[in-house]
């Protein structure tokens, strides 16, 4: 709001700022701003900043325990968001990644409530991964993928049990050994182990 009353203070100020030298407006910008980065460094003891970088030290820990709980068993990798995407990314390198989207996809298909998106996916999932010479067809046996095309006539939740339970002991047994022994997940293990052995060291 501007003021013409003689003798307001905004006017006075106003003058005031307009009367200081360019440089010396920049420099109060710049302090401003280093004076905000400032106040946001967790190391300045700020109760918000502390808990921030609690919060990140945790984060790291878990992510770390995430990692190497991956060798245990194929199953604590299927669980982790993260070991899923680390393995797809090594799976991909193999030219073998359709294995795991059917299995992800087949996931996904088990929580459809709607009968009719159940018809419909099944379709679309059969189409893409189980008929003979699919766009990105799993190696499974001719019995099986028998069975799963006659489960499609009457399309539930578990037409794809089979095909599914196929595709995972393949992986389990073939590609997840490798994934394991792979300089990747090996270099992700080191970084995971040298991070637990130097929180250790601080504690």
């Amino acid at each position: 709001m501007s003021c013409w009353m003689p003798g307001c203070p905004a006017l006075s100020m106003c003058r005031g700022l307009a009367a200081l030298p360019i440089t010396c407006l920049e420099r109060a910008k710049d302090l401003k701003t280093r004076l905000g980065i400032l106040l946001h460094k967790p190391e300045l003891g700020h109760r918000i900043g502390t808990s921030s970088k609690l919060q990140l030290g945790s984060r790291q820990r878990d992510s770390s325990r995430e990692v190497l709980e991956w060798r245990e068993s194929f199953d604590q990798l299927l669980k982790s968001k993260s070991g899923v995407t680390a393995f797809h990314t090594f799976l991909k390198t193999e030219f073998s990644e359709e294995n795991l989207d059917f299995w992800l996809a087949c996931e996904d298909f088990k929580k459809t409530r709607s009968k009719t998106k159940l018809a419909s996916k099944a379709n679309r999932i059969f189409e893409e991964f189980v008929q003979n010479e699919a766009p990105r067809e799993v190696n499974i046996d001719h019995e099986t993928r028998e069975i799963t095309r006659k489960n499609l006539s009457g399309a539930t939740s578990a037409c794809f049990n089979e095909a599914q339970a196929k595709t995972r002991t393949l992986m389990e047994k073939d590609s997840y050994p490798r994934f394991l022994k792979s300089a990747s997940y090996q270099d992700m293990t080191k970084q995971a182990t040298s991070c637990g052995m130097s929180k250790r060291s601080h504690t």
